[in-house]
């Protein structure tokens, strides 16, 4: 179980599309890339009973265990998508936000400028999965179960199964949640945060950690503002007082208005290559 949310990881299954689904185990520490390094798999919570007394103290420790266990595993994560030129971008939202109508827009119009693969997460199915292949990528689906986030585990498992190309761009599709992903590094290049306007434009505010983490914050359905009750000039003023250096950029994935600006930002990403020790 997570102590940073109380989400289990136990149940998290990796499915290419048109396989069968594959479980994940919390503890298993392969990773996607060569390299030595040693894992210390002492339970961080497992002295809890030796302090009596100190239970926030111990609350605080294995959250920061795992966080430490999940930054080390995004490190390598990250090492392995440089090393092969692969850019990956984390895109977050509240569910139907629109990630996956912008991501199935985004390849069929090659918007991106090079091959796109996605790593999909979502509690149960692969509805998603599915739509991406059926937009013309290549899909893994991630299940996480009763856990509301990708972690770094996860993010390395799907890409065992992905095989992505060098130079390819790698969306990861996080849980639709607009906490808990913000606290999780990846091993990405760039942070995504969509949100609609269907949702109301106080976000910012109320998941201040999210905005703030954000390198690019993207309005999407701006089609529907003569409908709902959305200022845009507020949603950003609150979300420029928490992440000044970040993105503001509203658009309509459905209509495609605004769409140029997405794909003018997707062909400005550049990664350099490096050499493993």
């Amino acid at each position: 179980m997570c102590a940073t949310c109380g989400c289990g990881t136990d149940e998290t299954r990796v499915t290419a599309v048109g396989t069968a689904a594959v479980p994940v185990h919390a503890h298993d520490h392969d990773h996607p890339h060569d390299h030595d390094h040693p894992h210390d798999h002492d339970h961080p919570h497992h002295d809890a009973a030796d302090t009596p007394g100190h239970p926030h103290t111990h609350t605080v420790d294995i959250e920061q265990a795992i966080l430490a266990k999940n930054d080390d595993l995004a490190v390598h994560n990250r090492v392995w998508l440089t090393e092969r030129g692969i850019v990956a971008i984390n895109l977050m939202s509240s569910p139907g936000a629109g990630k996956t109508t912008l991501l199935e827009r985004t390849i069929r119009e090659a918007g991106a400028g090079r091959c796109v693969s996605v790593i999909e997460g979502d509690q149960e199915t692969v509805f998603d999965a599915e739509r991406i292949r059926d937009a013309g990528a290549k899909a893994v689906q991630i299940n996480t179960g009763s856990g509301c986030h990708l972690d770094a585990s996860m993010v390395r498992s799907g890409l065992e199964a992905l095989r992505p190309a060098n130079d390819d761009l790698v969306f990861l599709e996080n849980v639709g949640n607009l906490v808990c992903p913000a606290l999780f590094d990846l091993g990405e290049a760039r942070k995504v945060v969509i949100i609609s306007v269907t949702e109301g434009d106080d976000k910012p505010l109320k998941y201040p950690h999210m905005f703030a983490a954000a390198d690019l914050v993207i309005v999407n359905k701006t089609d529907l503002l003569p409908y709902v009750d959305f200022d845009v000039d507020r949603c950003e003023r609150d979300a420029r007082s928490l992440n000044p250096n970040m993105t503001w950029m509203p658009l309509s994935a459905r209509t495609g208005d605004n769409l140029g600006a997405w794909y003018d930002w997707l062909r400005g990403l550049h990664t350099g290559r490096i050499t493993a020790d």
